[in-house]
């Protein structure tokens, strides 16, 4: 199989990082992305191996739709470049960064009021904590954004006991996603108190075909959301989302907007909410491509996933 490695710079810094690098690989279905973040271990990269070995080597399963809905997500910004980014994505549905580390629930409620702003009132707003907030604070800040409306809380609290609780206390919905993506076993893991919502991203349970059964094993309305990758890695993404006997939710696949740059000169961004479901051919490569150094580091990562 052949590999390259990308660098790309983001506009914003998002989840602690201001650039983004990863690996592609092509094989004879395709190409496929492999950039599980710095943090990810040798175990746990293996199931990002996985989706990148199915995207190039066997391809995805059949679409049941030919576009998938896509919400725009906003970091933690001010409210007025929140404001801007909702307005000029033409999506009817954003995902809010919030509990940012340093910055306040002022900031937060703030930044949400200025979506809803952007939005109107018949916008879906749905917010991402990363596990930031304990049972207690969780309750009293979505007490506080829960009077802007919204459609959920994703991974407000860090173990799944802490969302059973939480989820006894709100009437928000609560949607899981380290809590499956991380776990030993994402299709063992009990999610009957702790979550109304699951959300898949392929990458991190190893492919499409791996993340459908994980949605089938747990019965649950799912959203689809991405790994911050690069246009290759998103149409994996938007290939799951397709297959999905049933999409209730916009999915969190419009991230490449977070990108300077893309691997590719047609990039998977959204027109009036949607994505189209195709592959994508990175044909820009060169113009992306990682400095030596990092691509030597991509090169041990991949040959330690790989090793026996």
């Amino acid at each position: 199989m052949i590999t390259a490695v990308y660098r790309v710079p983001l506009r914003i810094r998002f989840r602690g990082i201001d650039v983004r690098d990863g690996l592609l690989v092509r094989g004879p279905a395709g190409w496929g992305e492999f950039s599980p973040f710095w943090d990810y271990d040798v175990a746990e990269s293996r199931r990002w191996w996985g989706a990148a070995e199915e995207a190039a080597v066997e391809g995805w399963p059949p679409a049941v739709r030919g576009t998938v809905p896509v919400n725009v997500t906003v970091p933690a910004v001010g409210p007025e470049q929140a404001r801007t980014i909702v307005a000029d994505s033409g999506c009817r549905t954003a995902k809010v960064k919030v509990a940012e580390p340093g910055q306040t629930p002022a900031e937060d409620l703030a930044r949400v009021e200025a979506v809803r702003d952007a939005l109107g009132p018949d916008g879906a707003i749905r917010v991402d904590a990363n596990g930031a907030w304990d049972v207690d604070t969780a309750a009293q800040r979505l007490r506080e954004l829960g009077r802007v409306g919204l459609e959920y809380a994703e991974q407000p609290c860090p173990t799944l006991a802490d969302l059973a609780r939480l989820r006894r206390r709100t009437d928000v919905r609560i949607a899981v996603d380290e809590g499956v993506r991380r776990s030993a076993d994402p299709l063992r893991v009990d999610l009957r108190e702790a979550a109304d919502v699951v959300v898949l991203k392929v990458q991190p349970l190893g492919g499409v075909r791996a993340a459908l059964r994980v949605a089938e094993a747990h019965g649950l309305p799912c959203v689809v959301s991405s790994a911050l990758e690069s246009s290759v890695g998103i149409a994996a993404g938007v290939a799951l989302a397709a297959a999905l006997p049933e999409l209730p939710f916009a999915c969190g696949l419009a991230t490449v907007a977070l990108f300077t740059d893309d691997v590719t000169s047609t990039p998977l961004l959204p027109v009036d909410g949607e994505l189209p479901v195709r592959r994508v051919e990175p044909d820009r490569l060169d113009a992306v491509a990682a400095d030596p150094e990092t691509a030597a580091r991509w090169a041990a990562r991949l040959a330690a996933v790989r090793a026996p």
